[in-house]
Parts: structure tokens; sequence; C-alpha cells
């Protein structure tokens, strides 16, 4: 049987749309409507019937044309053309190079590092597969993992570390999926299958809230922060006043306050929301801001080192020294829509929103690109 050679050519390959795109002698190239290419190959078992009584023919994945180029996709196709016309089933004979879990797993996460919130994000990403995939299955290939394996990875922590555990079967899912998506495996997912069938018991959890100060007790709070020259405190009476997230607060920047327009406008890489904030600033904000001008440093609030914010446990810590118990510097969100809603009657969604505890000197408050009055 002469070597192959057919229709498709690498601009081809890397051009085509979706459908399914004939090489000739039974090889394909694939491409899925998401833009993934993969190749397959059709072939007819020699003797072999299927349960109709039809000559069995079958097709079986190369692997995605990202890895596997064309001329390796002809000689996989030919390998597996030489078998049929001997009457064995390659499904049982061939020999593929099917790649690792843990191979396919850091070649996702290589991937979509560009696509990551931020640096730490993605790190997690990889090291929870990495403490609790890898040592059970990332040695094996990745079209032998099913749902024995996939729950040995699991069932360990379940019910002990549920959060962990949720987040580990989106990522063995994904892991999983790309796999296929690339031609290495084929049939359902093992962890939608476990999903389906409600395996693993259910868990139900608390949601942990963060301890907060009640907004009645914070006026004398407040005025005892006033008395402090420690930046912690300062960046603690803008985070009671905004209503902002400790890392918004401790990376501001001064590109990001305009002084004339008395607007500070986080930027969307450093919201949660993945969305622009703008927070109007009050008389108090730039009476607590504004001196700090003086320091001539990239941060607004500048820590021990130059150029550098301040620790993100900075104002806990200060909370510590003022001796103020059962707190978190987060838990002053919540402070802030309980006032918001008791005392300004602010509508949920708006909170927190900017407005001072002490005075409503801005009768506008912003959330993302939307404007109540």
């Amino acid at each position: 049987m002469a070597a192959l050679s057919g229709k498709l050519t690498k601009k081809l390959i890397d051009n085509l749309g979706a459908g399914r795109h004939g090489d000739g002698n039974g090889l394909y190239l694939v491409v899925d409507p998401s833009g993934a290419r993969r190749w397959i190959v059709r072939v007819v078992v020699k003797g072999q019937k299927n349960k109709k009584g039809a000559p069995l023919r079958t097709d079986f994945g190369l692997g995605g044309a990202d890895i596997v180029t064309l001329n390796q996709a002809r000689d996989r196709a030919l390998e597996y053309r030489r078998m049929a016309k001997q009457g064995l089933n390659p499904r049982f004979n061939a020999r593929q190079e099917i790649p690792t879990f843990e191979e396919v797993a850091q070649q996702v996460h290589i991937d979509r590092l560009p696509t990551w919130k931020n640096a730490k994000h993605g790190q997690q990403w990889i090291n929870t597969l990495r403490d609790y995939a890898f040592p059970k299955i990332g040695r094996m290939p990745v079209d032998s993992i099913d749902q024995p394996e996939v729950l040995m990875c699991l069932s360990p922590i379940w019910t002990e570390k549920h959060e962990t555990a949720k987040r580990l079967s989106q990522r063995i899912k994904t892991v999983l999926d790309v796999a296929k998506s690339k031609g290495f495996r084929s049939g359902e997912n093992p962890v939608t299958a476990i999903k389906d069938a409600k395996v693993l018991p259910k868990v139900t959890t608390k949601v942990k809230h963060h301890k907060a100060m009640a907004w009645q007790d914070v006026p004398a709070f407040y005025a005892d922060l006033k008395t402090r020259d420690a930046m912690s405190a300062k960046a603690l009476m803008i985070t009671c006043l905004t209503g902002s997230r400790t890392g918004e607060v401790l990376g501001m920047q001064w590109g990001e306050i305009d002084f004339e327009a008395r607007l500070w406008t986080c930027p969307a890489e450093r919201m949660k929301t993945g969305e622009d904030h703008r927070v109007p600033l009050t008389d108090e904000m730039l009476a607590i801001v504004e001196p700090l001008k003086e320091m001539q440093s990239d941060y607004v609030f500048e820590g021990q080192k130059r150029h550098k914010p301040l620790s993100n446990m900075s104002m806990l810590m200060l909370l510590r020294r003022m001796k103020v118990e059962g707190v978190t510097v987060h838990g002053f969100r919540s402070t802030f829509r309980d006032w918001a809603s008791e005392v300004a009657s602010a509508p949920r969604e708006v909170g927190p929103v900017t407005v001072s505890f002490r005075s409503l000197s801005s009768n506008v408050c912003y959330k993302g690109d939307k404007e109540w009055q």
C-alpha cells in the first residue's frame, strides 16, 4: 500500500471552516464549531461485520491538528488501513501515542495563561490538579480515565474540603473535554456522568460571612481612626467611606483619581466583577487622599517599601492594635450595605455605593456604568 497523499495542505488545515474535510483514503480533518481541529480516519475492517451484518466501518481519532501534523496523520491513517485490510481492528491493535492526563493539563494551563484574571488565579488552577489529581491519575493515558479514576481524586476530599473538590472536578472535566476535542478521547465526560448520576453525596455548606461592625458603632470607631497618623489608618478610613474591597483600596494609584471631577475609577483588572468601578470622592475622602500626594509615590497608600502598596494585612493588624475584636476589614462592606439600606434608603443593587458615612456630600452613586440619583 503506497504512502498516503491527498487534497489537504497546511494552509487549508489552518483556514477551513467547521465541518469534515477529506484528504483522501479515509483521512478527514474535522473542524468543530469552536475552531478545534482534529484528525480521524475511516476504515473498513476486512471480514468483520457490524451488528446489522454490514461490513464493519469505523472512525478512529488520530489526535488534534495542532499536535499531529498532516504527514503524521497520513502515516497513522496508513497504519490503520493496513491493519484493517489484514482483518485487524485498529481499536485493539493500533499503537497510539496518547498523552498522559498531566501532559494535557499542563498544556491547557499554558494555553489559557492569557485568559486568567491574574497570575494567582492561573497558578491556583494548576495547583489544585497538582495536589489532588496528578498523584493519582497524572501518569495515566488520558483516554483511560473514567469514573473510577475521577472518583479516586474526588471522594477523599468531597465532604472534608467540598469547595476544593468542586473546583477540582471542574478542572478535571476541562482537561478531559480538551483531550476529547484533540482526538485523544471519546464518549461522555466521566465528571458529567458522576454528577448526573449523583454518585457523590450531597454536601450542604453554610455561607461564611465576614464579621462586620454594626453601623451604629462606626462613628465612634471612625473618630478614633481619625486620630491616628498611620498609613493603614488612612487606608482603612477610605475603605469605610467607599465600601470598597481591601485590594481595591491598597492598589489605588494616582492615575486612577480625577481630582477635578472628584472621581476615583478603579480599573476592571483590579475589580472582582471585571468592570471599571467609579467612586465619587466626597470632601471627607479628598481630605484624606490629597495630602498624600506630597509623598510622590506610585501608590496612594505606600507601604514600607518605596513605590509599593501597604500589605494586605496592614488594616487588619491596625484593628487588632485598636482592640477591635470580632470584626474584619472586609466586613465594613456589609456594614456599609446595612447603613445604605437602613439610613440612606439606597436600593440593594446599588450598595455598597460611594457616599460618606459622615455626610452625604454627593447624591450621585455609581456602580459600573450605571448611575442612580
